[in-house]
């Protein structure tokens, strides 16, 4: 595995609890190492070799959430 790329993602409407949830859903994904929630928030440490910034935030919206990177 290369060095993880660390990326903020902006959440709009995601909680402390909703952000537990994301972070699973991004954790059950080859290639994440880490998902850090906070209000409105998440930190993802990644594999660039599996997934781009978009397919994160591909993700976070697949589960209901407006996202973009910070």
């Amino acid at each position: 595995m290369t060095n993880p790329t660390r990326v903020l993602l902006g959440v709009r409407g995601m909680d402390r609890e909703a952000g537990e949830r994301v972070a699973a859903h991004l954790l059950s994904l080859p290639g994440v190492s880490k998902a850090t929630p906070d209000t409105g928030q998440i930190e993802v440490h990644y594999d660039p070799s599996y997934h781009t910034v978009m397919d994160l935030v591909r993700q976070v919206r697949s589960q209901g959430f407006l996202a973009g990177m910070l």
